[in-house]
């Protein structure tokens, strides 16, 4: 891959960890030889995260991407957002710091709709800052499908092949039905037509994976129940009777490699082991929960059905350790490694 490949890193809420796990991977050799990175943020931030860390870092502001150069000690910033955003606490809610990843986020897009830069890295943002600040959307995924006018996007958590305690040859990937809302709306929100939406985009990513590997075989995509042993044939629940099992049926029938709907408890077993290259949740955190338990650090958070691409770390803005010099900077290195894998398989493509 050439280290031409610019990929844009957004600084996420100054309040949290974002700017560390940033700063803690700049100096990964294997992102030194493959690319070149731009954080899209706040420079005084940057720099009070490199001061945090004791690292031999500068940082720089930048007014064009062509100034971006594969100098590993240096971290080039793309600065927009408000001064107020310097002045944010540590750990702390503020429409100042949701303005500041907001401001980060969509100003990262525009650069990826303008196939300036190859794929954007987020670092996490907080909701409730987020809220704050006016933002009318609970996350990164809601975001970025308004601006990239897609009507059929999901967030999908990835932990690479190799890492953690998965053993399939592409890793494990696991797309949601439902995302972030209330679980009691989960029942509400779910539908067939969802199902087979997710199923699709679960397939093209797989497939997508796989053909990047070298590997040419259809993928394997299970498909998750959503009451506990699979409803036990309506003893539990009526779901998998009435939606689930049929929106399996209509995937398979439109040529989807799907399986389903499994017993959540056991399928995620089943995929740890490769027998599965992604798996269908219904909620949150039914999928969220099994992955992070399989390899927390090492997993990604990638957002599907984008015309642009999308990773980003698969933790939050972890408050309670922010600007401590604690933050694990292993999944902001992961999430920038699958950006320049799926970016490769686009210019293939």
């Amino acid at each position: 891959m050439p280290v031409s490949q610019l990929v844009a890193l957004t600084m996420g809420d100054p309040a949290g960890i974002g700017p560390e796990t940033i700063v803690g991977s700049w100096e990964a050799p294997v992102l030194q030889a493959r690319c070149r990175r731009v954080v899209i943020g706040r420079v005084a931030v940057l720099e009070r995260a490199v001061a945090l860390l004791g690292r031999p870092l500068s940082v720089e502001r930048i007014t064009h991407l062509s100034h971006v150069t594969a100098d590993p000690m240096l971290i080039p910033v793309w600065e927009v957002g408000s001064t107020e955003a310097d002045q944010v606490a540590p750990g702390e809610i503020s429409a100042a710091a949701g303005h500041a990843a907001s401001d980060a986020l969509l100003a990262a897009v525009n650069l990826a709709l303008a196939n300036e830069v190859a794929a954007i890295v987020t670092a996490p943002l907080n909701k409730e800052s987020l809220q704050a600040a006016g933002v009318r959307h609970p996350g990164h995924t809601e975001m970025l499908a308004e601006r990239c006018h897609a009507s059929n996007v999901a967030m999908m958590l990835y932990l690479p092949s190799g890492r953690g305690q998965v053993q399939g040859p592409i890793g494990l990937g696991v797309i949601h039905a439902t995302l972030h809302i209330a679980l009691r709306n989960v029942f509400v929100e779910l539908s067939q037509e969802r199902i087979v939406d997710r199923c699709q985009l679960a397939t093209d990513f797989a497939q997508r994976m796989l053909e990047a590997r070298g590997l040419h075989r259809p993928a394997r995509i299970g498909v998750a129940a959503l009451n506990p042993h699979g409803g036990e044939n309506g003893l539990f629940g009526r779901e998998e009777i009435d939606l689930i099992a049929p929106a399996v049926h209509a995937a398979a029938s439109a040529g989807l490699p799907v399986s389903g709907p499994w017993p959540c408890d056991t399928l995620m077993h089943r995929a740890a082991a490769g027998e599965f290259d992604a798996v269908v949740a219904m909620y949150h955190d039914q999928g969220h929960i099994a992955l992070k338990l399989l390899g927390l650090h090492d997993a990604v958070n990638v957002t599907l059905g984008l015309p642009i691409i999308r990773t980003s770390v698969a933790h939050g803005t972890a408050f309670d350790i922010a600007w401590q010099g604690k933050a694990n900077p292993h999944s902001m290195l992961q999430a920038t490694l699958t950006a320049l894998e799926l970016a490769g398989t686009r210019r293939k493509n």
